[in-house]
């Protein structure tokens, strides 16, 4: 294999930090068709970091939509992978890093040759310069199978605010906020974990800003609701901005059980203006 595209980032990671996302990959209507219809239900985790446990998070609960899903986990770090391997070894699996049908090895944004129908890279390209990411996400989108997703997103240490641009081979599909609607005063928050690919152009002019600040003032006009929890609040905002007064935003319905605060817009709601 050729050397792994990519740079060694930081690496941290933490039990249950990326939760959020894989509660909406497995909810997600596209999410489940991808895989559902796909002759290799094979997934990547690309940057997985120090420690193997989001990866295999990410496993069994892909796993419940269709238990055959594969899921690798690549790091560009070479300690990193044989950390990974050594953990699940100790856990009673083969030397070769398999873990209920996961397995770990070297790579980067070339995802090591696979041809995967969901990449997840999170908390990666936030550690790049702005102008990589147009090639990263080529990259990527060069080795996807038919109908394949990418993920790219980044969250907070503890996972509790996050956000993630979903692609197919074509480009951006949506973006999706979430976060744990008690740990936030306003949707605005979520601004400091926007994927790299936006965080620069949270600015008066531009897209994203605009939501963020209808959010904020639909949260401030839905302030009632907070008797009933910010759950309730949450879901009241979300049904203020569909409303013409407050931008008329195409939001996506949030699910009937929910317990993340969600917030998805098709991406040419937050496209960055040139």
């Amino acid at each position: 294999m050729s050397r792994p595209v990519g740079a060694i980032t930081r690496g941290t990671t933490g039990y249950n930090r990326l939760r959020r996302s894989d509660r909406w990959l497995v909810h997600s209507a596209r999410v489940r068709t991808a895989l559902s219809a796909a002759s290799d239900p094979l997934v990547v985790d690309l940057g997985y970091g120090a420690l193997p446990v989001t990866t295999l998070e990410l496993a069994a609960r892909l796993q419940s939509v269709r238990a055959d899903t594969r899921v690798v986990g690549l790091e560009i770090h070479p300690e990193r992978v044989a950390t990974a391997r050594a953990l699940v070894l100790q856990a009673g699996q083969d030397a070769s890093g398999r873990h209920t049908s996961v397995e770990f090895t070297l790579g980067g944004f070339e995802l090591a040759g696979l041809r995967p129908v969901l990449v997840r890279a999170f908390n990666v390209l936030r550690q790049y310069p702005v102008e990589a990411v147009p090639e990263a996400w080529a990259t990527m989108q060069h080795r996807l199978a038919p109908g394949g997703l990418i993920v790219d997103g980044t969250c907070d240490e503890l996972g509790r605010l996050s956000c993630w641009v979903l692609l197919d081979a074509t480009g951006p599909v949506s973006l999706t906020l979430a976060c744990d609607p008690f740990s936030i005063e306003r949707p605005s928050d979520l601004a400091v974990r926007l994927p790299k690919v936006l965080i620069h152009h949270n600015v008066p002019g531009q897209r994203i800003h605009a939501l963020l600040s209808a959010a904020d003032l639909a949260w401030a006009s839905v302030a009632g609701h907070g008797v009933f929890g910010p759950r309730v609040r949450w879901r009241a905002m979300l049904e203020l901005l569909r409303d013409e007064n407050f931008g008329g935003f195409p939001v996506e319905p949030p699910r009937r059980r929910m317990r993340d605060g969600v917030l998805t817009v098709p991406w040419a709601t937050v496209a960055p203006l040139s």
